[in-house]
């Protein structure tokens, strides 16, 4: 039978803890790091160890961060504050990989929107609807998430869209968001949405460019479909 030592008893080299702070994040495993938020274990599994479990659980590191907090709490050994520390990173990797980095980002069709920031919106399992921001030269000010559930036009009011686009003193805007579906194409109220976006950006002189719906791998444009004249 496999002996059972705590990581506080490991050698020192070995601990995630330690071999971060030592050799840098990037010198960790999967496993590792998420020990790290984990904390402590269990009975007779440590926090890797239950770490590995949970990885292997979930099959990869994809269906691991579409995990949701029931999902996680039905974990062994998992109760609702190592659930909500995961989750909360899983969201913060999502958010910084959406950010613009510091060398600004240029939009020059929707497969750039899909490239730059599309491909985290297909790992939701709940619509979340955004906006990007642009400066006179279509580069990218901000990602700015506006609504996450079902989508309809309470959840993405106008001034919810265009209040930072005001503060950021952005030229145009394109709306983005996601069909859990995995089928990319525009529902009636997606139509009526992005007509009611622009109507607004006209009175506001701030142009909505696109709108570009997420599903799955894919994407459509209703620009680029010709559902309406963004100009």
């Amino acid at each position: 039978m496999k002996t059972f030592t705590p990581i506080r008893d490991w050698p020192e080299g070995d601990r995630p803890r330690e071999k971060l702070a030592s050799r840098g994040p990037e010198s960790l495993s999967d496993s590792e790091l998420v020990a790290i938020l984990l904390g402590t274990g269990i009975q007779n599994l440590s926090a890797l160890d239950l770490a590995r479990k949970i990885l292997n659980d979930f099959g990869n590191l994809n269906r691991f961060g579409k995990a949701t907090l029931a999902d996680l709490i039905t974990q062994k050994g998992m109760g609702e504050a190592k659930a909500v520390t995961l989750l909360a990173a899983i969201e913060l990797g999502k958010r910084i990989s959406m950010s613009a980095p510091d060398k600004m980002i240029v939009i020059k069709s929707p497969e750039d929107v899909f490239q730059h920031f599309g491909i985290r919106y297909s790992d939701y399992s709940h619509e979340v609807f955004s906006v990007l921001l642009l400066d006179t030269a279509n580069q990218v000010l901000a990602h700015k998430p506006v609504s996450s559930g079902t989508l309809n036009q309470s959840l993405a009011h106008p001034r919810e869209v265009f209040k930072p686009a005001i503060d950021a003193k952005a030229n145009s805007v394109i709306l983005m968001h996601n069909h859990p579906s995995g089928n990319p194409s525009p529902s009636q109220e997606d139509l009526r949405l992005t007509e009611k976006m622009i109507e607004s950006g006209k009175i506001l002189g701030i142009s909505v460019l696109d709108h570009v719906v997420i599903g799955g791998r894919s994407f459509s444009s209703l620009a680029q479909m010709g559902y309406f004249d963004p100009k």
